[in-house]
């Protein structure tokens, strides 16, 4: 646990339209937060800022690439960055809903029943490889997701806060995976996609970790947090009050109804898209150092927030186009106001 409260003066009544010591002190913070990851993951800054500003909307994050890539470390790194609870669950085809949630037992010895939580209450969760589970023991984190609780014989238990979902899957790999439902993609809040890194960033990377360590995972070791679970929802906070103009708000539903209307899509986003591209254009904001959303904040993160959340048509997908390059053609043509 760190001695310093590097959150100290973070309140929730930071000013929209000044900056305040508090909205200048979460910059300083999430600054260290995106500098301590970015450190040991390298080459991935645009996968660390997208999972930051999940964390910083209270949203939850589906992570997608091919093995090798650090999409675990990246759970990780974050999750030593704040003194919370970190767990971790493997899917596998037998993994059943009880392991993910807990269940009621009877104690025979004291004559009643006793609560078993299961892993989710946590503060980070890391699916790992969640579509190698199949869809009724991944409905389990639907509730969990979305209601940010578990009913148990009737009974609902709340879970921590924060609490975040960070899943994981292969691309490539179709044997043996289970694709996820439509409503459990649509719960999460973004979709990062983890790529190679360049070529100096990953010669960087070798020769950290082949330098002076026995095995890879002593090259990273567990650091001090940065942070407590009650100041990541105080940043949460800060965050949700940044100014937002109706005219950037009119932008990212234009963008979302976009979707809706063109026939190189089988299926377009839905409402929960444009709250979850305003939320994440705020946060997105914060990390540019600024206490208003401008419409290129809103276009950065279009991609993220939609690529889950819609499907190619027939077409497309025979004509060998990816879900990024159709949704980058239909967002040229919606246009951005100017502030």
């Amino acid at each position: 646990m760190t001695e310093n409260n590097e959150t100290e003066g973070l309140t929730e009544n930071s000013t929209a339209t000044t900056v305040s010591p508090a909205f200048e002190q979460a910059q300083l913070v999430v600054g260290k937060l995106r500098e301590r990851i970015n450190a040991e993951l390298v080459g991935q800054e645009a996968v660390v800022d997208q999972v930051l500003i999940a964390l910083l909307s209270n949203g939850h994050v589906l992570v997608e690439g091919v093995p090798g890539l650090g999409k675990t470390l990246l759970v990780r790194l974050l999750a030593n960055c704040f003194d919370g609870e970190f767990k971790r669950i493997q899917f596998t085809p037998d993994l059943m809903p009880a392991d993910i949630t807990g269940h009621v037992l009877y104690d025979m010895n004291e004559s009643k029943f006793r609560l078993r939580k299961g892993p989710v209450f946590t503060n980070l969760l890391l699916a790992d490889e969640i579509n190698r589970a199949p869809a009724k023991t991944q409905a389990a984190l639907l509730e969990v997701m979305q209601e940010r609780q578990v009913t148990l014989e009737g009974s609902a238990k709340e879970l921590p806060s924060p609490f975040m979902v960070l899943a994981t899957q292969n691309p490539i790999e179709q044997e043996g995976t289970y694709p996820l439902p439509e409503a459990q993609l649509d719960r999460f809040l973004v979709k990062v996609l983890i790529d190679y890194p360049s070529q100096d960033d990953e010669i960087k990377l070798t020769k950290f970790v082949t330098t002076g360590f026995v095995d890879d995972q002593d090259a990273f070791k567990d650091d001090k947090p940065i942070l407590k679970p009650e100041q990541v929802s105080q940043l949460q906070k800060i965050v949700a009050d940044i100014v937002v103009d109706d005219q950037v708000v009119d932008y990212a539903v234009r963008l979302v109804r976009a979707t809706r209307g063109t026939t190189s899509l089988l299926r377009g986003a839905g409402t929960r898209a444009c709250i979850g591209l305003i939320r994440c254009a705020r946060a997105h904001a914060l990390l540019r150092g600024a206490n208003f959303v401008l419409p290129d904040d809103v276009k950065a993160l279009a991609l993220p927030v939609l690529r889950h959340r819609v499907a190619l048509s027939a077409e497309m997908e025979i004509d060998g186009f990816s879900v990024d390059q159709v949704l980058t053609k239909i967002f040229s043509g919606v246009d951005a106001p100017r502030l």
